[in-house]
């Protein structure tokens, strides 16, 4: 794995020794990616992860290898249709003698599925079963800035239960730090703040696995709030000319099909005042208000998304036969 800043993985894989330019770590060779590398052997798999560019050296030497590599875009997820029709796709170089997939991750078996663990629902179901809830509500909370945070503060105050609000590091912390000042916990009516450091991604998903609502954002916390079968309100990330809200509502057209009328509008209302359209309190009244069907929903939808083929061995599958 090439990446060109070691200080972001280090938070969530403690692991990684941000001096290191090349070592191995859970397993994967991790490198660090420089402006110019020098390549000493080309892989027999090149994905390029969210479209970042290979630089030229290393086509170049991808084009002079005999058989050449299986070359993969691996594209940004979505729930619109028009993406299982360009799963898989073929790119051909415009001057070089390659040519590139692309691949989707997704929805459906005509997608490239999702990433997931093995074992992970089993170790999910494990672990919960022995959970002694306490009274009240955990809420994870992980956002953009854009997000309003300052609203949703408010209404968790005025809470008829206890709260108990755990907030990202990051851009979550400094929202709430803007509104409420101080560097936290922080205790408001019926609400508790409590802020968490960056942690593993194997803790993060027992945060998720352990509250009864997830606040999450992008695309992978999106992804592990639904393998953690609890109710999710979806941050997307903001695009130009409000692009983002289509793959919103393509989204939330997919997951909401086999609710109620009721627990469907819950879904919806809520997912689009979190993205600042529409009105928050009522939005949360009525979610609280189907939170029943939602988290029974919740879990099914993830028994079903796991009858597909995961990402990671759909994507070996794919590459096997091209290499």
């Amino acid at each position: 794995m090439w990446l060109d800043d070691l200080d972001s993985l280090k938070p969530m894989c403690a692991a990684v020794d941000v001096r290191l330019n090349d070592q191995i770590c859970a397993g994967i060779q991790i490198c660090r990616w420089v402006e110019s590398i020098a390549v000493e052997r080309v892989a027999e798999v090149v994905i390029e992860a969210f479209a970042c560019k290979l630089s030229d050296a290393y086509l170049e030497a991808m084009a002079a290898t005999v058989p050449k590599p299986c070359w993969i875009n691996l594209e940004y997820l979505t729930a619109e249709t028009w993406a299982e029709s360009c799963h898989g796709l073929a790119s051909p170089h415009p001057s070089l003698p390659l040519v590139k997939y692309f691949y989707f991750p997704g929805f459906s078996a005509a997608t490239g599925g999702l990433l997931r663990e093995k074992d992970l629902l089993v170790r999910r179901d494990t672990e919960t079963a022995r959970l002694n809830r306490d009274a009240g509500l955990d809420i994870s909370l992980f956002c953009y800035d854009s997000a309003p945070v300052g609203a949703l503060l408010d209404l968790l105050a005025r809470s008829d239960v206890a709260i108990r609000l755990h907030v990202a590091p990051g851009k979550p912390l400094a929202a709430v730090i803007n509104r409420l000042g101080g560097d936290g916990p922080w205790t408001i009516g019926s609400l508790q703040v409590l802020p968490f450091e960056f942690m593993p991604q194997d803790d993060f998903d027992r945060l998720l696995w352990r509250c009864d609502i997830n606040f999450v954002r992008g695309e992978d916390s999106f992804v592990r709030a639904q393998w953690a079968g609890q109710p999710f309100v979806w941050q997307i990330y903001p695009q130009q000319e409000q692009a983002h809200l289509v793959k919103l509502d393509a989204f939330l057209e997919r997951y909401t099909a086999d609710l109620s009328a009721a627990g469907a509008n819950a879904m919806v209302n809520l997912a689009k005042a979190w993205n600042s359209i529409g009105d928050l309190p009522l939005a949360w009244t009525a979610f609280l208000a189907a939170r029943p069907e939602i988290a029974a929903h919740s879990r099914h939808w993830s028994k079903q998304l796991a009858k597909n083929t995961d990402l990671a061995a759909a994507l070996v599958k794919f590459c096997a036969a091209k290499v």
